[in-house]
């Protein structure tokens, strides 16, 4: 019996230590060389080298992190097992979900390599076992450890929350991109960690990641639905009276829809949304996504592709009905607040006599050490028909016809010359085709700041020379 228990012993390890090569042999390390952009100063950038982590799958892709190869310019990877470095570009892309797609153009790159497959989502306690090459060293590195929650989390590279697995296996810089694998199958691929925390790391679901290779086989991302409405809970049992909701019953509130969403025809505010698809919305705004677990009402969304029908179960004025939606066929920025992240590009300028305008972004205000609270706050907020954009100030560069002003940034403008724009291409047209004398520029409060427009374009080219900028307007404004 003890000869049978060590022969079942011996063929476990072998196998297990075959599917271990297996893996290996499809782990890959990428090397980005990519542009950083500063958004204090949008003409100038600077280059750094980063490196993380990637594995092969099916149609000679790799699958990796979205902020790997953020704003590349050069990027290289190299298999387990192999010295050479191979050149690679970026096939697609999901920021809002941190996952990407490259491809290699040489082919050999893949002999010898087998692609990885999926699994389904993980339980809770579930054993995990994470590779990559995080810091420290130059060759593969195998961790392991065990699912220890799963629910809505914040995406630190986009800011926004999707279904994220947490596990207790050691991630550092550099692990990023590598995949979490469970039973010899891909179940997540790891994508951040907690610095201050003991062994906490997060992972991008099997769920999201399945997701995005399906949105992507036409060749176009479109992302994940956005309902492009704000909501607020109904946990308060006076407030539960006010709408005729059910002590209990549960489901979210629509405080407000925004100008272009994809209910603004189907929703009313102060709609109470109890169901989607069937799957009640409980007071606290979560969905019973598994036996006993919850998350966030938003995962009901998440699960469909542009184009799927969803039915909303509502509250309308102590009514119930039922209303079906179609999801278009692609995608928006339906519900971006004013202060959206922005990859893969510069930043877009303009500059007059030395006074440097600028939409604002998040990537902005991440930039900015000031304070400039209004400003965040109105950031926060939804665009409208009327205005998509939010437009500053930056700074103002010293010049003769500018003194005063310099102490000027992130000074938000409403007004030019008594007219109200609707983006920063239209603010552009509005300064630079004016034919008055003065350039008036006027915020929220009516405060002013005055340019004499022929005195502004007499210094331009000096003020260029002087500060070293080659063009007075980023190229998407050429």
């Amino acid at each position: 019996m003890q000869n049978v228990f060590k022969i079942l012993a011996l063929l476990f390890f072998s196998l297990s230590s075959l599917q271990s090569k297996n893996i290996d042999s499809s782990i890959v390390k990428i090397y980005t060389v990519s542009k950083t952009t500063n958004y204090m100063e949008p003409w100038n950038s600077s280059v750094q080298r980063s490196s993380g982590s990637g594995s092969i799958i099916s149609g000679n892709r790799i699958l990796t992190n979205a902020h790997v190869v953020a704003n590349e310019t050069f990027i290289e990877v190299k298999k387990y097992g192999d010295t050479k470095r191979y050149q690679a570009e970026v096939l697609e892309v999901s920021h809002d979900t941190d996952l990407a797609l490259l491809e290699v153009k040489d082919k050999s790159f893949f002999k010898g390599t087998e692609p990885l497959t999926f699994g389904t989502l993980p339980k809770m306690q579930d054993k995990v076992t994470v590779y990559g090459y995080p810091m420290g060293g130059h060759t593969i590195s195998v961790s392991t450890g065990i699912v220890s929650r799963i629910e809505h989390n914040r995406y630190a590279h986009s800011s926004q929350h999707f279904l994220a697995i947490q596990i207790d296996a050691a991630i550092n810089p550099g692990n990023s991109g590598g995949p979490t694998i469970s039973n010899g199958k891909i179940v997540g691929v790891v994508m951040q960690g907690i610095t201050m925390s003991q062994n906490i790391g997060y992972m991008v679901p099997v769920d999201i990641i399945q997701h995005f290779l399906t949105d992507v086989k036409d060749g176009k991302y479109d992302g994940f639905p956005k309902l492009g409405i704000m909501t607020d809970k109904i946990e308060n049992p006076t407030l539960k009276e006010y709408y005729h909701l059910g002590d209990e019953e549960g489901g979210i509130l629509v405080v407000d829809i925004i100008y272009n969403s994809i209910l603004k025809d189907v929703l009313k505010k102060e709609d109470i949304i109890t169901a989607i698809d069937g799957y009640k919305i409980e007071s606290d705004g979560t969905v019973e996504f598994r036996p006993k677990q919850y998350t966030h009402f938003k995962y009901l969304i998440d699960v469909h592709q542009y184009g799927d029908k969803v039915s909303l179960e509502v509250l309308r004025h102590g009514k119930k009905m039922t209303l079906n939606v179609t999801l278009p066929k692609t995608s928006s920025d339906e519900s971006s607040t004013y202060s959206r992240l922005e990859y893969d590009k510069m930043p877009s300028y303009f500059m007059l006599g030395g006074y440097v305008f600028s939409p604002l972004t998040q990537n902005l205000l991440n930039a900015s050490m000031s304070p400039v609270l209004s400003l965040r706050y109105n950031a926060t907020k939804f665009p409208t028909e009327e205005r998509q954009d939010l437009v500053v100030l930056l700074k103002v560069l010293a010049a003769e016809h500018s003194r005063g002003d310099y102490g000027i940034s992130l000074w938000h403008i409403e007004k030019v010359n008594g007219k109200r724009f609707k983006n920063f291409k239209e603010f552009h047209d509005l300064v630079m085709n004016t034919e008055d004398k003065y350039i008036v520029l006027e915020d929220e409060d009516g405060a002013k700041v005055v340019i004499n427009k022929e005195k502004a374009l007499k210094v331009q080219s000096e003020i260029l020379n002087r500060y070293s900028i080659k063009a007075n307007k980023s190229d998407d404004l050429i």
